[in-house]
């Protein structure tokens, strides 16, 4: 949908839902364009409603309390989506497609789209605004961070095939391209320092142009020396083998990571 052409209230989020709006999308050069139109609609929703009563019951009773428009989405057989009883939900205007297995208890929140076939694992968070493409695994207690403001801001994004490791982080506005992978505990934000031992490379994001994790790269947790620039801290720093956490860029995907990543089709 054109951006000149802005909706608001109900009709943002049944568009958010139905996929005909996102926050954020891929154009054919494989740039993520955010569209800051929408963040700054959903935020209009939040100061414009208020707090109610709410709960999955009907009459909901209420246990929880949120924004009136805001409740949680529930699904027919027909939208194919298989959401476990145990304490998940979905919020009002993410977009979840076909094939999508939600496990508990895992939460997915405003303005995110998760594409088709992809897992959302028990205590995982797919946080506002994330994109998460096809036949991903976000795995137990991951966490794909949210954000709506600035609305220019870049959000997580993980991209078509993608495995994300149990207890990992991904935040504030990481790419992870098409079939990257992330082992158990790697965490990511702008601040991250990741090194590619495979093509000798250093990968930091900025400001204006968030880190970037490489098509089909296997990224595990590591450390790096801490080097202060003043004399006196550096001593302290490497007499004491201080060391930072970092990524490390070990390999890129093969068919021996494809069977160690595959979703089990006995679960769906």
């Amino acid at each position: 949908m054109s951006s000149q052409v802005r909706l608001t209230g109900a009709a943002l989020l049944d568009a958010l839902e139905a996929g005909h709006v996102r926050c954020a999308e891929r154009t054919a050069a494989g740039v993520w364009q955010v569209h800051s139109w929408v963040k700054e609609e959903i935020l209009a929703v939040f100061r414009a409603a208020q707090v109610v009563p709410m709960g999955l019951e009907s009459p909901p009773c209420g246990a929880y309390l949120d924004k009136e428009p805001l409740a949680p989405r529930r699904f027919t057989p027909a939208e194919g989506v298989r959401v476990v009883p145990g304490g998940s939900a979905v919020r009002r205007g993410a977009h979840v497609a076909r094939g999508v297995v939600v496990m508990p208890p895992a939460y997915i929140n405003i303005g995110a789209w998760v594409g088709e076939g992809t897992m959302i694992d028990s205590h995982a968070l797919v946080g506002s605004c994330a994109q998460v493409g096809a036949r991903c695994h976000i795995s137990a207690a991951a966490q794909l961070g949210g954000v709506l403001e600035p609305a220019n801001a870049r959000p997580v994004v993980i991209e078509d095939d993608c495995f994300v490791g149990g207890n990992c982080g991904v935040y504030e506005g990481v790419l992870l391209r098409r079939g990257a992978v992330l082992a158990s505990g790697v965490v990511l934000s702008s601040g991250t320092v990741v090194y590619d031992c495979v093509r000798g490379q250093e990968l930091r994001g900025t400001r204006e142009m968030p880190l970037e994790i490489p098509e089909n790269a296997v990224v595990v947790p590591g450390t790096r020396p801490v080097r202060p620039e003043d004399s006196a801290a550096r001593a302290f720093a490497e007499s004491r083998g201080l060391q930072v956490a970092c990524a490390l860029i070990v390999k890129y995907r093969d068919e021996r990571t494809d069977r160690a990543t595959a979703l089990e089709q006995s679960l769906r």
